[in-house]
Protein backbone atom coordinates (compact mmCIF):
# COMPACT_ATOMS: atom_id res chain seq x y z
CA UNK A 1 0.00 0.00 0.00
CA UNK A 2 1.30 3.68 -0.56
CA UNK A 3 2.22 5.83 1.72
CA UNK A 4 0.56 8.90 2.55
CA UNK A 5 1.46 11.87 4.80
CA UNK A 6 1.26 11.06 8.33
CA UNK A 7 0.69 14.98 9.96
CA UNK A 8 -2.31 16.81 10.09
CA UNK A 9 -2.84 20.35 10.87
CA UNK A 10 -4.87 22.84 11.86
CA UNK A 11 -4.52 26.28 10.04
CA UNK A 12 -5.11 30.06 11.71
CA UNK A 13 -8.14 31.00 11.43
CA UNK A 14 -8.46 33.52 8.34
CA UNK A 15 -11.85 34.84 9.16
CA UNK A 16 -12.92 37.52 11.75
CA UNK A 17 -15.06 35.59 14.55
CA UNK A 18 -15.72 36.96 18.31
CA UNK A 19 -13.65 36.03 21.00
CA UNK A 20 -16.78 33.71 22.07
CA UNK A 21 -16.61 31.87 19.01
CA UNK A 22 -12.71 31.88 18.38
CA UNK A 23 -12.64 30.02 22.10
CA UNK A 24 -15.47 27.47 21.39
CA UNK A 25 -13.70 26.30 18.36
CA UNK A 26 -10.56 25.92 19.94
CA UNK A 27 -12.21 24.04 22.84
CA UNK A 28 -13.63 21.75 20.43
CA UNK A 29 -10.35 21.66 18.33
CA UNK A 30 -8.49 20.18 21.96
CA UNK A 31 -10.46 16.90 21.31
CA UNK A 32 -9.59 16.76 17.09
CA UNK A 33 -6.97 14.19 15.97
CA UNK A 34 -4.71 16.99 15.23
CA UNK A 35 -0.81 17.14 15.60
CA UNK A 36 -0.37 20.67 15.17
CA UNK A 37 -2.66 23.80 15.49
CA UNK A 38 -2.03 27.59 14.21
CA UNK A 39 -3.82 30.22 16.02
CA UNK A 40 -3.13 33.27 15.83
CA UNK A 41 -4.77 36.80 13.61
CA UNK A 42 -2.82 36.63 10.11
CA UNK A 43 -5.13 39.35 8.01
CA UNK A 44 -6.17 42.49 9.70
CA UNK A 45 -4.67 44.55 12.74
CA UNK A 46 -8.12 45.69 13.36
CA UNK A 47 -9.56 42.30 14.62
CA UNK A 48 -8.47 42.65 18.24
CA UNK A 49 -11.11 40.85 19.84
CA UNK A 50 -8.43 38.39 20.43
CA UNK A 51 -4.84 40.03 21.81
CA UNK A 52 -1.68 38.97 21.58
CA UNK A 53 -1.70 37.70 25.40
CA UNK A 54 -5.20 35.96 24.44
CA UNK A 55 -3.60 34.35 21.69
CA UNK A 56 -0.82 33.54 23.57
CA UNK A 57 -2.88 32.31 26.94
CA UNK A 58 -4.74 29.92 24.56
CA UNK A 59 -1.97 28.83 22.64
CA UNK A 60 -0.10 27.59 26.27
CA UNK A 61 -3.83 25.90 27.50
CA UNK A 62 -3.94 23.84 23.72
CA UNK A 63 -0.07 22.88 23.86
CA UNK A 64 -1.13 21.11 27.54
CA UNK A 65 -3.04 18.83 25.65
CA UNK A 66 0.29 17.45 24.01
CA UNK A 67 -0.07 18.79 20.52
CA UNK A 68 2.50 21.14 18.98
CA UNK A 69 0.91 24.89 18.80
CA UNK A 70 2.17 27.32 16.60
CA UNK A 71 1.64 30.94 16.78
CA UNK A 72 0.80 32.94 13.44
CA UNK A 73 1.94 36.19 12.67
CA UNK A 74 -0.04 39.10 10.62
CA UNK A 75 0.81 38.61 7.04
CA UNK A 76 0.68 42.22 5.84
CA UNK A 77 2.38 44.53 8.52
CA UNK A 78 1.62 47.98 7.79
CA UNK A 79 2.25 49.91 11.08
CA UNK A 80 3.48 50.52 14.20
CA UNK A 81 0.98 48.69 15.74
CA UNK A 82 1.44 45.52 13.58
CA UNK A 83 4.88 45.24 14.37
CA UNK A 84 4.47 45.61 17.94
CA UNK A 85 2.21 42.55 18.27
CA UNK A 86 3.99 40.73 16.02
CA UNK A 87 6.85 40.99 18.45
CA UNK A 88 4.61 40.72 21.45
CA UNK A 89 4.10 36.97 20.01
CA UNK A 90 7.82 36.24 19.10
CA UNK A 91 8.71 37.04 22.93
CA UNK A 92 6.37 34.76 24.20
CA UNK A 93 9.76 32.49 24.89
CA UNK A 94 8.37 28.56 24.32
CA UNK A 95 6.12 28.41 21.15
CA UNK A 96 7.31 28.48 17.92
CA UNK A 97 5.73 31.29 15.01
CA UNK A 98 4.50 30.95 11.68
CA UNK A 99 6.23 33.72 9.99
CA UNK A 100 3.97 35.24 7.24
CA UNK A 101 5.89 38.17 6.50
CA UNK A 102 10.21 38.33 6.95
CA UNK A 103 9.90 40.85 9.50
CA UNK A 104 8.38 38.02 11.48
CA UNK A 105 11.19 35.80 10.57
CA UNK A 106 13.89 38.60 11.31
CA UNK A 107 12.85 39.03 14.92
CA UNK A 108 12.35 35.52 15.02
CA UNK A 109 16.27 34.14 14.55
CA UNK A 110 17.12 37.44 16.90
CA UNK A 111 15.53 35.57 19.53
CA UNK A 112 17.07 32.17 18.41
CA UNK A 113 13.00 30.82 17.78
CA UNK A 114 12.59 28.72 15.45
CA UNK A 115 9.77 29.43 13.31
CA UNK A 116 7.16 27.89 10.49
CA UNK A 117 7.78 29.56 6.77
CA UNK A 118 4.31 30.33 5.96
CA UNK A 119 2.70 30.53 2.48
CA UNK A 120 2.59 34.19 2.63
CA UNK A 121 6.29 34.17 2.59
CA UNK A 122 6.40 33.13 -1.31
CA UNK A 123 9.26 30.80 -1.46
CA UNK A 124 9.19 29.23 -5.02
CA UNK A 125 12.83 27.57 -4.53
CA UNK A 126 15.29 25.45 -2.97
CA UNK A 127 17.70 28.43 -2.64
CA UNK A 128 15.02 30.63 -0.71
CA UNK A 129 14.51 27.69 1.07
CA UNK A 130 17.96 27.29 2.31
CA UNK A 131 17.84 30.93 3.51
CA UNK A 132 14.71 30.45 5.83
CA UNK A 133 16.43 27.29 7.14
CA UNK A 134 19.20 29.44 7.73
CA UNK A 135 17.16 31.65 9.85
CA UNK A 136 15.81 29.18 12.18
CA UNK A 137 12.59 27.78 10.12
CA UNK A 138 12.18 24.25 10.43
CA UNK A 139 8.77 24.15 8.32
CA UNK A 140 7.53 25.47 5.08
CA UNK A 141 4.25 25.87 3.47
CA UNK A 142 4.15 26.55 0.03
CA UNK A 143 2.69 29.37 -2.08
CA UNK A 144 -1.11 28.02 -2.33
CA UNK A 145 -1.01 28.59 -6.41
CA UNK A 146 1.92 26.26 -6.49
CA UNK A 147 1.93 23.13 -8.66
CA UNK A 148 2.55 19.65 -7.61
CA UNK A 149 5.05 19.46 -10.38
CA UNK A 150 6.53 22.71 -9.33
CA UNK A 151 7.02 21.55 -5.87
CA UNK A 152 7.97 18.13 -6.25
CA UNK A 153 11.25 19.83 -8.59
CA UNK A 154 11.83 22.23 -5.64
CA UNK A 155 11.78 19.38 -3.17
CA UNK A 156 14.45 17.44 -5.09
CA UNK A 157 16.35 20.14 -5.43
CA UNK A 158 16.14 21.04 -1.92
CA UNK A 159 17.14 16.97 -0.87
CA UNK A 160 20.77 17.53 -2.59
CA UNK A 161 21.28 20.83 -1.07
CA UNK A 162 20.77 18.07 2.09
CA UNK A 163 17.69 20.84 3.77
CA UNK A 164 15.86 19.27 6.40
CA UNK A 165 12.86 21.74 6.50
CA UNK A 166 9.59 19.58 6.68
CA UNK A 167 7.12 20.26 4.05
CA UNK A 168 3.52 21.01 4.65
CA UNK A 169 0.72 21.66 1.92
CA UNK A 170 -2.44 23.81 1.95
CA UNK A 171 -4.84 20.42 1.60
CA UNK A 172 -8.24 21.91 2.21
CA UNK A 173 -10.27 25.24 2.51
CA UNK A 174 -10.42 28.53 0.40
CA UNK A 175 -7.44 29.63 -0.73
CA UNK A 176 -6.00 32.96 0.64
CA UNK A 177 -4.69 34.29 -2.51
CA UNK A 178 -3.47 37.92 -2.12
CA UNK A 179 -3.52 41.02 0.55
CA UNK A 180 -4.28 44.77 0.10
CA UNK A 181 -3.74 47.51 2.30
CA UNK A 182 -7.20 48.08 1.64
CA UNK A 183 -10.34 47.00 2.79
CA UNK A 184 -12.77 45.25 0.58
CA UNK A 185 -15.16 44.65 2.88
CA UNK A 186 -15.66 48.00 4.04
CA UNK A 187 -15.75 49.38 0.41
CA UNK A 188 -18.87 46.89 -0.12
CA UNK A 189 -20.46 48.42 2.65
CA UNK A 190 -19.27 51.69 1.57
CA UNK A 191 -17.25 52.61 4.47
CA UNK A 192 -14.07 53.69 5.29
CA UNK A 193 -11.29 51.36 6.45
CA UNK A 194 -10.74 52.97 9.50
CA UNK A 195 -14.24 53.51 10.42
CA UNK A 196 -14.95 49.92 8.79
CA UNK A 197 -17.85 48.75 11.88
CA UNK A 198 -16.32 45.32 11.76
CA UNK A 199 -18.56 43.99 9.16
CA UNK A 200 -16.24 40.86 8.72
CA UNK A 201 -18.04 39.87 11.80
CA UNK A 202 -21.23 38.95 9.63
CA UNK A 203 -18.96 36.70 6.90
CA UNK A 204 -17.44 34.07 9.17
CA UNK A 205 -16.64 32.25 5.77
CA UNK A 206 -15.93 35.53 3.75
CA UNK A 207 -18.36 37.47 1.40
CA UNK A 208 -18.73 35.90 -1.91
CA UNK A 209 -17.77 37.78 -5.65
CA UNK A 210 -19.81 36.35 -7.90
CA UNK A 211 -19.94 36.50 -12.04
CA UNK A 212 -22.33 38.44 -13.83
CA UNK A 213 -23.28 34.86 -14.49
CA UNK A 214 -23.69 34.28 -10.95
CA UNK A 215 -20.87 31.85 -10.46
CA UNK A 216 -19.03 32.07 -7.20
CA UNK A 217 -15.26 33.38 -8.17
CA UNK A 218 -13.63 34.98 -4.93
CA UNK A 219 -14.50 35.89 -1.44
CA UNK A 220 -13.45 38.67 0.09
CA UNK A 221 -12.71 38.99 3.97
CA UNK A 222 -11.96 42.42 5.04
CA UNK A 223 -8.29 43.44 3.47
CA UNK A 224 -7.85 39.13 2.06
CA UNK A 225 -9.20 38.08 -1.06
CA UNK A 226 -9.70 34.18 -1.13
CA UNK A 227 -10.96 31.70 -3.72
CA UNK A 228 -14.52 30.83 -3.62
CA UNK A 229 -13.78 27.29 -4.44
CA UNK A 230 -12.60 24.96 -1.36
CA UNK A 231 -9.11 23.33 -2.25
CA UNK A 232 -9.72 20.28 -1.59
CA UNK A 233 -6.41 17.45 -1.98
CA UNK A 234 -8.00 14.57 -0.31
CA UNK A 235 -7.12 12.46 -3.95
CA UNK A 236 -3.73 13.69 -4.12
CA UNK A 237 -2.27 12.60 -0.51
CA UNK A 238 -0.17 9.37 -1.61
CA UNK A 239 1.31 11.92 -4.67
CA UNK A 240 2.34 14.27 -1.99
CA UNK A 241 3.72 11.57 0.11
CA UNK A 242 6.02 10.47 -3.04
CA UNK A 243 7.53 13.60 -3.39
CA UNK A 244 8.31 14.33 -0.24
CA UNK A 245 5.00 15.94 1.61
CA UNK A 246 5.04 14.89 5.11
CA UNK A 247 2.00 17.43 6.48
CA UNK A 248 -1.25 18.61 5.28
CA UNK A 249 -2.99 21.91 6.87
CA UNK A 250 -6.87 21.97 7.25
CA UNK A 251 -8.36 25.84 7.05
CA UNK A 252 -10.71 26.43 9.51
CA UNK A 253 -14.15 27.25 8.52
CA UNK A 254 -17.46 28.43 10.68
CA UNK A 255 -18.82 25.23 10.39
CA UNK A 256 -18.23 21.34 9.87
CA UNK A 257 -14.51 21.63 10.57
CA UNK A 258 -14.52 19.14 12.66
CA UNK A 259 -16.08 16.65 10.25
CA UNK A 260 -13.42 17.69 7.53
CA UNK A 261 -10.76 17.15 10.59
CA UNK A 262 -11.78 13.17 11.02
CA UNK A 263 -11.99 12.67 7.51
CA UNK A 264 -8.51 13.63 6.95
CA UNK A 265 -7.44 11.66 10.01
CA UNK A 266 -9.05 8.91 8.71
CA UNK A 267 -7.42 8.69 5.67
CA UNK A 268 -4.15 8.95 7.42
CA UNK A 269 -4.76 6.47 9.69
CA UNK A 270 -6.13 3.48 7.65
CA UNK A 271 -5.89 4.75 3.80
CA UNK A 272 -9.44 3.48 1.86
CA UNK A 273 -11.10 4.60 -1.04
CA UNK A 274 -10.76 8.26 -1.48
CA UNK A 275 -14.32 8.30 -2.93
CA UNK A 276 -16.17 7.04 0.61
CA UNK A 277 -15.06 9.81 1.98
CA UNK A 278 -15.48 13.00 -0.76
CA UNK A 279 -19.53 13.14 -0.33
CA UNK A 280 -19.05 13.80 3.41
CA UNK A 281 -16.56 16.56 2.67
CA UNK A 282 -18.65 18.35 -0.19
CA UNK A 283 -21.06 18.88 2.43
CA UNK A 284 -18.76 20.48 4.50
CA UNK A 285 -17.04 22.82 1.19
CA UNK A 286 -17.86 26.81 1.59
CA UNK A 287 -17.70 26.54 -2.18
CA UNK A 288 -17.10 24.15 -5.08
CA UNK A 289 -14.97 21.45 -4.15
CA UNK A 290 -11.31 22.64 -6.48
CA UNK A 291 -7.73 21.26 -7.10
CA UNK A 292 -6.85 23.03 -10.53
CA UNK A 293 -3.85 24.62 -9.40
CA UNK A 294 -2.63 21.49 -7.62
CA UNK A 295 -2.58 20.16 -11.35
CA UNK A 296 -0.58 23.19 -13.02
CA UNK A 297 -4.42 24.40 -13.55
CA UNK A 298 -6.30 27.62 -12.83
CA UNK A 299 -7.11 26.87 -9.85
CA UNK A 300 -11.10 27.56 -10.14
CA UNK A 301 -11.04 24.03 -12.19
CA UNK A 302 -13.44 22.21 -10.20
CA UNK A 303 -11.79 18.43 -8.79
CA UNK A 304 -11.41 15.85 -11.79
CA UNK A 305 -14.66 14.25 -12.29
CA UNK A 306 -13.84 11.08 -11.27
CA UNK A 307 -13.35 11.95 -7.59
CA UNK A 308 -16.23 15.11 -7.40
CA UNK A 309 -19.32 13.04 -7.68
CA UNK A 310 -21.45 13.24 -4.02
Amino acid sequence: MNAIPSKLSLGPVLFFWSRDDILRFYAEAADWPLNTIYLGEVVCGRRQQMRGQDWIALAADLAATGREVVLSCQALIESESDIKRVRKLVDNGELAIEANDLGAASLAREKRLPFVAGPHLNIYNADTLAVMEMLGAYRWLPPVEMSRDTLAGVLAEAHRQQLSMETEVFAWGRLPLALSSRCFTARHYNLNKDDCQFRCLEHPDGLTLSTRDRQGFLAINGTQTLSDGCQTLLPHLRDMHEIGVRRVRISPQSQGTDAVVRAFAQLLRQPEPIDTLLPTLARQAPGELVDGYWRGQAGIRPLEKQHAHS
